[in-house]
């Protein structure tokens, strides 16, 4: 069981159980963004004014802030059963004690079965030995409840003589009373025996209404404890099987709780009773004030259905303050130790996460678009302790198919594999589904003791589209929504230089405060924009950015515009269709970044889109040259790529998520969001 994933607390459950509850205002939706748990939680804690000597400040004029009331309150947790499950089941159940370590309650209780049991003696004490074994490694005290499990005697040999009570000796011999109850800060625990059996008989079974009835020995000792613990604030109790469920599919409890539940009620400070045996997470109440909690497992057998329906391994945390208390539902293995996030440890892992991936060599498709190759790529482990990878390929294209579909394997510190695959895909057109094949890399860093899983990559493999397979393109743009839609196009496939041309033909709905036009600009590069109708043409150079614009607005809306930057290494200059608007001299050496080039918005340190563009792109060139000097030039038609072409989108087709780079660097573009193409009018 991963005990160090991603922290989420699962709340199963979050209940008053005294004082009123909070009211929700009519109209407003406590919990915007989540979905869960959307009923009154416990009432607000009681605050107290500030005063000097709890709160000090050096602030004058300040608000002060309502103070916590200082009242004693305590945490305690309750395992669910443990067995019924798999053999490694009581790794889970160590898990839980590693994570109830780190909440650090002040006690632990079960809720019985928490052994295999159903044998003898012999078998019956080294399952025993083993699960105190595990508990004993709480760091507060922990209580043991029976179940079926535990008390239930078997034995396979002809002959052998069931003892009297089964196995409910050896369970007060090795864990503790059958029945038992203690008090702490005013709270009373009390430890109920479900299975005594039939007192005529002696059998125990949970299926007969007659085994499920508490004897007059525990009746009366239960309404002893009760009147002694009537100054309590909470009385708590435990036991294994949920008797006041009546019939179940595998259990039939009669109605024999009716008469404890009235003791309970009685008392009139019992605030919840626990229990497990159904291996499911189950509310029923509040009966009378009372709530019933029925724990799935902590190591049992799971069933089946689903987290979401409490089938899962979990424990609970239980708050506890004088006015009420709230219960939440914890899946096991997932409580962080903040401690063990270290620094050197985030550095291990960012070093295999963030290493270079390529998937190499290009994979040429046929004329008929089909492909049979093979590829490689080569992962290395930098860290300082082994890392367990699943690398897998696949496609959102299923024409595609990848031999094997995956490799698996575990590299020791500074190890390295070459894995390698083949990949076909069936002839077809290349139509708005074709999808490029990727390679996604899963891998867990295998720290002592825990798993700490590292971010899942996808890493693209090259596939070469050749011209040909395109056909006749008819001259078309690129629709941007302005919201969320635009191109990205790696930096690694192209370079213009230290002096180059980008240019672009657009036509724009409107011009916001920043609108990106085409950027590679955060804290360096060079981009175009054309913010509030003025453009401009901003490149780093040296230690700033030199940015030249019109003095007044010149662009217009829904009209067709082209606009030219130049850098020739001493002076950078602005065009707009065909004119001179804007220069500024500036010599020295660009500033450079890895981050994609986006057309359509500004690009952000993470590589994806801000300020976006509303209206249609034509194409976007970069020329490796200075390809306009002057006062003016003339604008020419539907661009072509030649030997200074470094990038030239036409933005005439869509294949999949790509549009095709007509230059030789062949750096096609990726589509984010969902521009469209429409015809160029």
């Amino acid at each position: 069981m991963n005990h160090f994933h991603l922290l989420y607390l699962l709340v199963g459950s979050i209940l008053s159980l005294g004082g009123s509850l909070m009211a929700q205002q009519d109209g407003v939706n406590p919990n915007i963004g989540h979905e869960h748990h959307l009923h009154a939680h416990q009432a607000k804690l009681e605050t107290i004014p500030s005063s000097p000597e709890r709160f000090v400040t050096s602030r004058e004029g300040a608000k002060s802030l309502l103070l916590p009331a200082e009242k004693d309150a305590f945490q305690f947790v309750v395992f669910g059963d443990r067995t019924g499950g798999p053999p490694e089941g009581v790794g889970v159940l160590a898990d839980a004690v590693r994570d109830s370590n780190l909440l650090a309650p002040d006690l632990v209780l079960t809720v019985g079965d928490l052994i295999q049991g159903y044998n003898n003696e012999e078998k019956w004490i080294p399952q025993a030995k083993e699960y105190k074994d595990v508990m004993d490694r709480l760091s507060c005290p922990w209580f043991p409840v029976a179940g079926n499990h535990d008390t239930y005697w078997r034995d396979a040999k002809a002959g052998a003589k069931r003892p009297a009570g089964d196995n409910d000796k050896l369970f007060e011999t090795h864990f503790g009373p059958l029945w038992y109850a203690f008090e702490h800060k005013n709270s009373w625990f009390i430890v109920l025996y479900s299975d005594e059996g039939d007192a005529a008989t002696g059998k125990k079974d949970f299926t007969d209404p007659n085994t499920q009835k508490m004897s007059p020995a525990q009746f009366t000792w239960l309404e002893q404890t009760l009147a002694k613990a009537k100054g309590a604030d909470h009385v708590f109790l435990f036991l294994h099987h949920p008797r006041w469920l009546k019939t179940l599919e595998k259990a039939n409890y009669g109605d024999d709780w009716d008469r404890v539940h009235g003791l309970l009620k009685k008392a009139g400070n019992v605030s919840a009773v626990f229990a497990g045996h159904i291996h499911q997470m189950r509310s029923d109440g509040p009966r009378d004030g009372i709530q019933y909690i029925t724990l799935a497992t902590t190591g049992g057998q799971i069933p089946g259905y689903g987290e979401s329906l409490g089938f899962m391994h979990h424990y609970d945390v239980v708050t506890v303050r004088k006015q009420g208390i709230s219960l939440a539902a914890i899946p096991v293995g997932k409580v962080m130790d903040p401690l063990e996030m270290t620094g050197s440890l985030i550095a291990e892992t960012r070093k295999f996460g963030e290493q270079k991936l390529v998937g190499a060599p290009e994979i040429p498709l046929k004329a008929d678009g089909s492909a049979f190759a093979s590829f490689s790529v080569d992962l290395e482990n930098p860290t300082t302790r082994p890392v367990e990878f699943t690398v897998t390929g696949e496609s959102a294209d299923s024409r595609w198919a990848f031999s094997p579909e995956h490799r698996h394997g575990k590299l020791a510190p500074g190890e390295k594999a070459k894995l390698e695959f083949k990949t076909s895909r069936i002839g077809s057109p290349l139509d708005v589904s074709f999808r490029d094949p990727v390679i996604r890399v899963e891998a867990d860093y295998l720290a002592p003791g825990f798993r700490y899983r590292i971010p899942e990559r996808q890493i693209a493999i090259p596939v070469v589209i050749d011209p040909a397979l395109r056909g006749k393109v008819p001259n078309r743009a690129l629709r941007f929504d302005g919201r969320t839609d635009f191109l990205r196009v790696p930096s690694a496939g192209f370079d213009p230089g230290e002096i180059f041309t980008i240019e672009s033909r657009f036509k724009a709905d409107s011009f916001g405060n920043r609108t990106g036009l085409v950027t590679k600009t955060q804290g360096s590069d060079y981009g175009i924009f054309v913010n509030d109708a003025r453009p401009t043409f901003s490149i780093f150079i040296g230690d700033s950015y030199l940015s030249i614009r019109p003095e007044t607005p010149v662009l217009k809306p829904n009209t067709w515009h082209h606009l030219a930057g130049v850098y020739d290494g001493k002076e950078a200059r602005l065009y707009l269709d065909g004119k001179l608007i804007a220069k500024g001299a500036r010599e020295g050496k660009r500033l450079r970044n890895d981050l994609p080039l986006v057309v359509g918005a500004d690009v952000d340190s993470a590589g994806t889109a801000t300020s976006h563009f509303s209206g249609v792109i034509d194409y976007v060139k970069i020329s490796k040259t200075v390809a306009y000097r002057g006062e003016s030039f003339t604008v020419g038609g539907n661009p072509q790529a030649d030997a200074d072409t470094c990038l030239l989108l036409q933005l005439d087709e869509i294949i999949g998520l790509r549009l095709l780079d007509s230059s030789a660097s062949k750096a096609d573009a990726e589509r984010c969001g969902n521009p469209v193409l429409e015809p160029v009018n």
